[in-house]
C-alpha cells in the first residue's frame, strides 16, 4: 500500500503499479479485500509501462555483449528469442542502423545511436542489421537491495 492507502501491485516484468477500484474509472472490487486480493496473486496484469517498452527504474546493467558488426551478428540474434524472466536488455546502436522486430506485440523499430532498443523480459524479438553496423546489448536485472543482483 503506498502513503494514500492505494495497493501497488509488483508485477513479473518488474514495474510497480497502482491497483485501484474506484468506480466508473477502475473497476476492480478484489482489491478492497485480503481475500480478493489474495485470489488474484498470480494472474496476468496488463503492464503500461511495459507497453510503452519502458525500463524498471531499479534495475541495474550487470552484463554486457561483446561488439558486433553486421558480419558478426550471432545467428541466435537474427532468430526469434526471448531474455529470462527479470532479465530486460537494452540493444545499443553505436553506428549505423538495426531493425528491431518484438514479434509477440507485431511491432517493428529502427534503431540507431540516437534511438537504442528495449527489450522487454521474456518477450520474442529479433533483430536485423541494415547495411554497416556496429553495436552491444546490455542486459538488465533488479538489485535485491543488499548490493546483489537476482
Amino acid at each position: 500500500m503506498d502513503e494514500n492507502g492505494d495497493w501497488i501491485a509488483f508485477l513479473s516484468c518488474g514495474h510497480k503499479q497502482h491497483v485501484r477500484h474506484r468506480p466508473p474509472f477502475f473497476e476492480r472490487p478484489w482489491v478492497i479485500t485480503e481475500v480478493g486480493r489474495s485470489e488474484k496473486l498470480g494472474e496476468p496484469l496488463d503492464c503500461v509501462k511495459c507497453d510503452r517498452f519502458d525500463m524498471p527504474e531499479d534495475v541495474e546493467a550487470y552484463r554486457k555483449t561483446a561488439e558486433f558488426n553486421e558480419q558478426t551478428v550471432p545467428e541466435s540474434l537474427r532468430r526469434d528469442h526471448s531474455t529470462k524472466p527479470g532479465v530486460w536488455a537494452k540493444i545499443q546502436v553505436i553506428e549505423g542502423k538495426v531493425i528491431y522486430r518484438v514479434n509477440s506485440l507485431s511491432a517493428k523499430f529502427e534503431l540507431s545511436p540516437d534511438a537504442p532498443g528495449v527489450v522487454i523480459p521474456e518477450t520474442r524479438h529479433s533483430i536485423e542489421p541494415i547495411g554497416p553496423v556496429r553495436f552491444y546489448v546490455e542486459f538488465y536485472k533488479r538489485n535485491d537491495n543488499g548490493g546483489r543482483l537476482k
